[in-house]
Formats: C-alpha cells, sequence, structure tokens
C-alpha cells in the first residue's frame, strides 16, 4: 500500500479520535440500555448520557440541562430555526450561511416570513454599518454563523447580538458554530445568543449526533412527534454510544484547545508560507479578517481549483463551493465576497487538524506547487 494523502480537509469531517473512540465502545457491546428505562442496564446508559450532556455543556460555557441532542449540525440548525415560536415573522441571516441555515430560512421566506440578508466585506465578515441598519428593524429571529466554514472567517455574532437585541429585547439569536466549536473558545453568554449549534464529527468525534443549546426558559417545538426524550425537544431513544462520543470529543477539546489552536496555526501559516514564495499572484481569502486557526483558503490566479487537487493526488483537500450556477458566475460565499468567476475558480480549501505535522504540510505544499506548474492543470 503506497503513502497515503496528506488529509487537509478537516472542515468537511475529523477522524475519530482515539480517546473518543476509546470512551464508545463499550457502549457499542458490553453495555446497553435505553436510557429512560428503570432498571439497572438503564440507569447505567442514563449516567453515560448525563456526562456527555455535561461534557459538551462544559466546552461551551452552558449549563448541562440546557444541551439537547440532535441528529447532527443539519438537524440543530433546522430546530433551531423552525422550532421556536416567535411574535415577528422576520428572519435576518448572513450572505454566507451553511446551507442547513439558509434554505430552511428560504422555506420561512416561502411560508410568508420576511427573510433579510446581512451582506459581508470583502474578507467574507458581516460589515457592521450595513447590518446596523437592516437590525434596526425589529426581527423575531437572528442567525449567523459563527465560524465560516468554507473561508474559516469568524463573524462578530456577539455585537450582531447586540444590535438585533437593541430593536427588540426579545429576537432570538442564534448562530451555526459548527467550525468553532472544539477549535476556539465558545462561550454562550459571552455571545449574547440564545441557540447555537454544535456538531460532533467537526471535533473528532463520531457522525450521526450533534447538538443544540437552548436558552433557560426557551421551549422550541421539535420537528418530529414522539416521546419526551430530550426534554420533548427531540424525542427518540437517545443513541448513547454517539453521545458518549460527543462528550470525550468535547472534553478531549477542552483539555487544550489554546495550545492545539495555536499549533495548528502556526503550521497553517507555514503551509501559506510554502504556498506563497512558490506561486505568483496566490490569494488568501480572509486575510486580514479574524479567522479560525486551521483554515486557510486560497485562490490560485488563471486555474481551476479542482483542477488543481486532481493533479495532487499526495493532497486530500477541497475546493468549497466556488462557481456553481451556469453562466459562470460565483455562487455562494465567494460570489457574496464580491469575487469574480475567473477569481473564485482557482479556490482550494486547506484545513489543518490534530493530526497534522510539518512534515505534512510541507509535503502538501510541494504536491500542491507541482500540480499547478504542471502542464495538465493548464
Amino acid at each position: 500500500m503506497g503513502t497515503r494523502p496528506v488529509y487537509l480537509d478537516h472542515n468537511a469531517t475529523t477522524p475519530v479520535h482515539p480517546q473518543v473512540r476509546e470512551a464508545m465502545l463499550p457502549w457499542l457491546g458490553a453495555q446497553w440500555g435505553n436510557p429512560s428505562s428503570a432498571h439497572a442496564y438503564g440507569r447505567q446508559a442514563h449516567a453515560a448520557v448525563v456526562k456527555a450532556r455535561a461534557e459538551v455543556a462544559a466546552l461551551v460555557g452552558a449549563e448541562p440541562h440546557r444541551v439537547v441532542f440532535t441528529g447532527g449540525g443539519t438537524e440543530a440548525d433546522n430546530l433551531a430555526l423552525r422550532g421556536p415560536s416567535v411574535a415577528r415573522r422576520r428572519i435576518v441571516v448572513s450572505a454566507v450561511e451553511h446551507p442547513a441555515v439558509d434554505l430552511p430560512a428560504r422555506a420561512l421566506e416561502a411560508s410568508g416570513w420576511q427573510r433579510v440578508e446581512l451582506p459581508v466585506d470583502a474578507r467574507g465578515r458581516v460589515a457592521l454599518e450595513p447590518a446596523r441598519e437592516r437590525l434596526a428593524l425589529p426581527a423575531g429571529l437572528l442567525s449567523v454563523i459563527l465560524a465560516q466554514n468554507e473561508t474559516g472567517v469568524l463573524q462578530p455574532v456577539a455585537e450582531l447580538a447586540a444590535l438585533a437585541r437593541a430593536a427588540d429585547p426579545e429576537v432570538l439569536v442564534h448562530t451555526d458554530a459548527a467550525q468553532a466549536v472544539g477549535k476556539i473558545p465558545v462561550d454562550v453568554h459571552a455571545l449574547g445568543v440564545d441557540l447555537l449549534t454544535i456538531v460532533s464529527h467537526k471535533l473528532y468525534g463520531p457522525c450521526g449526533i450533534g447538538a443544540l443549546y437552548v436558552r433557560e426558559g426557551l421551549r422550541l417545538q421539535p420537528l418530529t412527534l414522539g416521546g419526551g426524550q430530550e426534554g420533548g425537544h427531540r424525542p427518540g431513544t437517545e443513541p448513547v454510544a454517539l453521545i458518549v462520543g460527543l462528550g470525550a470529543a468535547c472534553a478531549l477539546a477542552s483539555s487544550d484547545l489554546e495550545d492545539e489552536a495555536r499549533r495548528v496555526a502556526a503550521l497553517r501559516d507555514r503551509l501559506w508560507q510554502r504556498l506563497r514564495e512558490a506561486i505568483p499572484g496566490i490569494a488568501w481569502t480572509g486575510e486580514g479578517a479574524p479567522l479560525l486557526p486551521n483554515t486557510l483558503h486560497v485562490r490560485v490566479p488563471g486555474l481551476d481549483g479542482a483542477t488543481v487537487l486532481a493533479a495532487a493526488p499526495d493532497v486530500a483537500a477541497s475546493t468549497g463551493s466556488a462557481c456553481h450556477s451556469e453562466d459562470g458566475s460565483p455562487s455562494g460565499v465567494l460570489g457574496a465576497m464580491g469575487l469574480t468567476h475567473a477569481q473564485a475558480r482557482g479556490a482550494l480549501r486547506l484545513t489543518l487538524g490534530r493530526g497534522t505535522t510539518e512534515a505534512d504540510v510541507d509535503r502538501a505544499a510541494l504536491a500542491l506547487v507541482a500540480a499547478v506548474r504542471s502542464p495538465s492543470t493548464r
């Protein structure tokens, strides 16, 4: 078997960490039980869920009983947008939301809500002055992503929440923190949010499990009907093994959050330096804005990002969603930033993680530079 490609797609998904796998294993065989059952097996399962809930809550500064387990980030986002009962049917979102927020917001618009979009500046960050104008009118719901999944740009969620509450103290504020939790410090109270989405497989936990922080006193209409699990917010027997895995992943992140952020940011900067020295005209999307420590979104001039990656099999990465519309104009995040089709087509999203080393970074840089210089990419 040959050498495996350098994995630089951690914003898509992360490998399950060995500590997480070890925590889950008993609940995949030796231990079982329905957490709602009153007998010994059920009590053990319930205790495992309680422990995991506390571990998730601790990572985001929440009270454990305010954490609702879901089937993943998409479900958590949908519950956050579709579950609340609000007096004003006006929803405000950023122009760079993940589809799990953007599409539910558009569905609300189709059902009669007013949907208002907050534009971003050339770095991909919500521009506060236009936001101030749009948020001066009271809204029922504000949802802004905390860390943009393609560019890694951090959004001014706390400032936007304050602007929205100045117009209406009853507004509900949600943030999709899928890419942020486990990479940077996140505190629900400091952000001033009522709802916050957490995703397991973005921080070395298993797929198929996520969580939604729900502020004290806030009740949501469940998306499905059934039993009364998760405080009535998410009926269905809890998947104990997955919940334990998410809890263990959050505990791992809590143990070394700042040290790991510094380490991976240094590696990201090393990768950027290698690419910048060897590829004329390469641009770092979002440079100068607050960024996730692990994310390097670049644009190679005159080339197609997918073609570059195809010519660099030693690198497992993605292009993000640069251009999809039939007329050739950039769509999604890069279009919202004002980039042209020519600028957007060369996009590469390179996202580092716990397993990334200096040797990986240097090997990836060599492979990408060789691909850019290859006649096959022209």
